[in-house]
């Protein structure tokens, strides 16, 4: 309130008219929905993004969501071993299950996959040299660089390679007694196409261990395993053949292809994870039990075979005939309550992975697409955006494309709502 009396009392100081109660209620109003959007809050993604990080990147479902419940509402044994009570190890409740989920021998979980390669690089690399592939010096978003993790790990980088081509050969010649490691990075959020090649993984494995070198490998976007249903994951490299090529730890988040929580996931070696958790670092990335907690479930999904409980699985895998039946059913009703000046219709869509995972790779989809004779794109996006709930669609041809792929079905009905309330 105080605000909008001091935005009307520097209008009359401009020289302008006293505004009327009612204009100044209507302003301290409009600063209250403005702090309402500023807090964190759930929105619709309709933009066909399915990871998309400034969204939040993969959605958690029923089951993850009660296992948080499970442990949050009260106290657990986040670090209590109820065998013999005594203090435990929250490492424990889910490098079991990554390790079966992958076939390493251990495995820790921290806060995010930069967390997780700065924790290895700084544990046992520091000080020494780290090999990488200039056409694997990736920027992870937000100008967060695989370099810059590097230095902060206390390594110096050996850059061998050109950003399209390397060889086994430059692997080689860049081994020197102060080299420590080979880091392998997947380039999950860009793809180099044309003249380029690069060294197999397991090519890199056998030159680190007949030089008594490490194998780092950074997955980043997690695909567990290989399924022949998820042809929208096709040719991702997964964690398991990672591990079976010969790295000694494979470093990927939960919040990609795995479906999970925000974490850092690194699996491999004993021997090397022991080192791990007994660096000073683990105690500042360290995860809590919320996390712990989805992170098993999320892992006992891929176990049973019951993928479609994950959100992201179930999005990704969702029939196209089954979008384009709701989308021409929201394109209806959308179109004849708006009424005239709209153009509203249903039309083949591309949804993406995104989030740094498959990048290039586009799966077929169905949208709604909201158009207006004397209203742009951009102005029926903010509309949607400033909605409650907000809905981020995206804009094409100065249209707005409603993406169902990343919509549940549940949302549909108000889908129309908002956008004939908003718009119209």
């Amino acid at each position: 309130a105080r605000q909008a009396i001091d935005k009307a009392r520097e209008a009359i100081r401009g020289g302008g008219e006293a505004p009327a109660l009612s204009a100044i209620v209507g302003d301290a109003e409009e600063i209250l929905a403005e702090r309402d959007r500023a807090h964190l809050s759930a929105v619709i993604n309709a933009t066909g993004v399915l990871l998309h990080t400034n969204l939040g990147r993969s959605p958690l479902g029923d089951a993850q969501l009660a296992a948080i419940a499970k442990v949050s509402k009260g106290y657990s044994n986040l670090e209590f071993d109820l065998q013999t009570g005594k203090r435990g190890s929250r490492y424990q409740h889910a490098a079991r299950a990554v390790a079966e989920a992958t076939g390493a021998e251990d495995a820790v979980v921290v806060n995010n996959n930069a967390a997780a390669v700065l924790l290895v690089l700084a544990a046992l690399c520091a000080g020494r040299e780290v090999i990488i592939s200039r056409g694997e010096l990736v920027e992870i978003g937000g100008e967060f660089r695989i370099p810059d993790v590097m230095k902060a790990a206390g390594v110096r980088l050996a850059e061998i390679g050109t950003t399209n081509r390397t060889h086994i050969a430059d692997y080689e010649r860049a081994i020197t007694p102060d080299t420590a490691a080979i880091l392998k990075v997947h380039p999950s959020n860009y793809r180099v196409v044309g003249f380029a090649s690069s060294v197999a993984a397991r090519e890199v494995a056998r030159l680190a261990r007949g030089r008594g070198l490490l194998f780092l490998h950074d997955l980043g976007s997690g695909l567990l395993d290989a399924s022949s249903d998820a042809t929208w994951a096709r040719d991702e490299p997964t964690v398991r053949a990672a591990l079976e090529e010969g790295a000694d730890l494979v470093t990927f988040s939960g919040d990609k292809l795995l479906g999970g929580p925000q974490a850092g996931v690194i699996a491999g070696r004993a021997q090397l994870i022991g080192r791990l958790m007994g660096h000073p670092l683990l105690r500042a990335l360290r995860v809590d039990k919320m996390t712990l907690a989805a992170l098993e479930a999320t892992l006992s999904a891929h176990a049973d075979g019951s993928l479609s409980d994950l959100p992201l699985w179930r999005m990704a895998g969702a029939d196209q005939g089954e979008l384009e039946g709701r989308a021409k059913s929201v394109a209806l009703e959308v179109g004849e309550r708006l009424g005239a000046g709209f153009k509203v219709e249903a039309v083949p869509s591309e949804a993406v992975l995104g989030g740094g995972a498959a990048p290039g790779r586009e799966i077929p989809s169905w949208a709604v697409a909201v158009s207006h004779g004397e209203r742009s794109g951009p102005e029926l996006e903010r509309a949607m955006r400033r909605a409650d709930p907000p809905v981020v669609p995206r804009v094409t041809d100065d249209r707005i494309l409603l993406d169902l792929r990343t919509v549940p079905a549940d949302l549909d009905g108000t889908l129309v709502k908002v956008c004939c309330e908003v718009l119209g």
